[in-house]
């Protein structure tokens, strides 16, 4: 090893015992159990360095995963990135075939036994309308949560083909059907229950796409932005919204400590109003 390899690794060494003091410093206050990440600025970090079309979606993936070994170092169980909506089909097929194709080679690669989901025990979960992706997409998704399917330390999603007020809807139709197949049933045997039974709003979150985690405590958007993009409408009355201008592609551990800080800050206030509700 030379010295400047030797540098390197000392750096790195260094650098990571100072990121574990951090997160030591942050758990002696509230860590959020659950924080969703709406992923955006890749396509303006192509634009903004130059470069070739794709290299922010490419980078932001790993950013992602970086992420998601941060989140498991502080303790937050539960994370969720927006990875692609509904509305983003409408963009240029070479685009969409773009993106698609890199989430596919993300999906293989989690598969892997040697990969950062067997690592930090990370189960992976998918929320939206999968009729929508294509075969081998779609495919690589459900092997993946397959494969996955033990860890139980942490628990990601992907929110592909997803956009909020689809969820709701399906959701509502789901409860819908439930209810009416309980009806006829009922009357089978002389019973009434559709005058006594309506459909209600635990009959409608346990039909959500995300039923299979807590609600946000903290939303993160980059890029400068403040919309929720139709992203978790339901589930965030009471998330921490935490915007940074920094595009997603250079988001970095330090932009995760400054979202916590601002999540602990206002842990009181937030706690008060979940009570509320």
């Amino acid at each position: 090893m030379n010295n400047f390899s030797k540098v390197r690794s000392v750096r790195h060494t260094l650098s990571n015992l100072f990121r574990k003091g951090v997160c030591k410093v942050l758990s002696v206050g509230p860590i959020p159990t659950h924080i969703a990440f709406i992923m955006n600025g890749n396509r303006r970090y192509d634009q903004k360095l130059n470069l070739a079309k794709g290299t922010g979606h490419s980078i932001g993936l790993l950013v992602m995963l970086t992420m998601l070994m941060h989140c498991c170092d502080l303790g937050i169980r539960y994370v969720t990135v927006y990875a692609f909506s509904i509305d983003n089909f409408k963009r240029k097929p070479e685009e969409v075939e773009r993106v698609m194709d890199l989430l596919k080679f993300t999906f293989e690669l989690l598969s892997e036994k040697n990969s950062i989901a067997n690592l930090y025990s990370v189960k992976f979960h998918f929320s939206g309308n999968l009729d929508l992706l294509n075969e081998p997409v779609k495919n690589a998704a459900k092997e993946l949560m397959a494969n996955t399917a033990n860890n139980s330390k942490a628990f990601f999603t992907f929110c592909i083909a997803y956009t909020s007020t689809d969820e709701m809807v399906s959701a509502i139709r789901e409860a819908c059907d439930e209810r009416r197949r309980a009806m006829q049933e009922q009357k089978k045997t002389g019973g009434n229950y559709g005058l006594t039974k309506p459909v209600e709003v635990v009959d409608i979150e346990k039909h959500m796409y995300m039923a299979t985690a807590p609600y946000p405590d903290i939303v993160v958007r980059t890029a400068g932005e403040n919309r929720l993009s139709n992203f978790l409408l339901w589930q965030t009355a009471c998330s921490q919204l935490y915007s940074t201008p920094t595009l997603w592609p250079e988001v970095n551990f330090w932009h995760l400590v400054l979202a916590v800080l601002n999540f602990q800050r206002n842990h009181s206030y937030l706690d008060k109003q979940k009570k509320l509700l």
